[in-house]
């Protein structure tokens, strides 16, 4: 009886190789995308440890806050004299804080209006008291025209996980000042708020401090990761090829 070759379909070659080309492409791109972040984050922490060694400079006059702008001026160091209003202070809950390494555990950030020499009202985050010592929030709060030296932040931004605030319990779960200041009725408010430095109170609470840099930076280990992975695939596309290069069985006489 004549030996009869068996014949090999190209369908499985052609499928396995569209399937590794994307995986490995994507891969690719996404360790691409890490080496990229990774350049981005190097860049805004240079920027931020920039800004933040600078010296204070003076508040910006009202007649600018229109025209302000997160962007080069986020995390400018600022100084000036202002008023505290008693019995005003919202609570914003935390869990902790990338750039307070003083801050450890939940707690309450204190945010206050400090009323400017001309009636305008700027919003400073007075600083941090613990979940156990939420009655010293309202404590330590200056009285009279005080030099304030601290740090401009915009508004923070609530996800679709922010928990609701509790108005009345007078609770927040975001440093959201625009929504604060709409329920506080703070009139004439900054577009942005400021985290003091000083002065620190008499009894310690709320604690203010100086912003520091400390954001992860591990896009390298996930590039890694990503170019790993993409290598592994492609030694299976390669493993695969010399498998179906190997000489064909034959059946022969049965």
């Amino acid at each position: 009886m004549r030996k009869v070759r068996k014949r090999r379909t190209g369908r499985g070659l052609i499928g396995t190789t569209l399937v590794c080309l994307v995986g490995i492409g994507i891969l690719v791109g996404l360790g691409v995308w890490q080496l990229e972040r990774k350049a981005w984050k190097e860049n805004l922490i240079a920027t931020l440890n920039a800004q933040l060694a600078k010296p204070p400079i003076d508040l910006p006059p009202r007649t600018q806050w229109a025209g302000l702008k997160p962007q080069g001026n986020e995390y400018r160091r600022v100084t000036f004299p202002a008023e505290f209003l008693p019995g005003q202070d919202a609570l914003v809950y935390t869990a902790g804080s990338a750039f307070r390494p003083d801050v450890r555990g939940a707690g309450y950030w204190v945010l206050a209006p400090a009323r400017l020499a001309g009636g305008s009202i700027v919003i400073i985050n007075r600083g941090f008291v613990p979940l156990e010592k939420k009655a010293a929030a309202g404590g330590g709060l200056p009285h009279g025209l005080v030099d304030i030296v601290g740090v401009m932040r915009w508004p923070e931004k609530t996800g679709s996980f922010t928990p609701a605030a509790d108005v009345k319990g007078n609770v927040w779960y975001a440093r959201d000042t625009k929504a604060i200041a709409a329920a506080k009725r703070w009139p004439d408010h900054a577009p942005f708020y400021v985290e003091m430095e000083s002065p620190a109170p008499p009894g310690g609470l709320p604690k203010p401090g100086k912003l520091v840099v400390n954001l992860p930076d591990n896009h390298l280990q996930y590039a890694i990761i990503w170019f790993g992975i993409a290598l592994v695939l492609t030694g299976f596309y390669v493993a695969f090829l010399v498998r179906r290069r190997r000489p064909e069985p034959v059946v022969g006489p049965g």
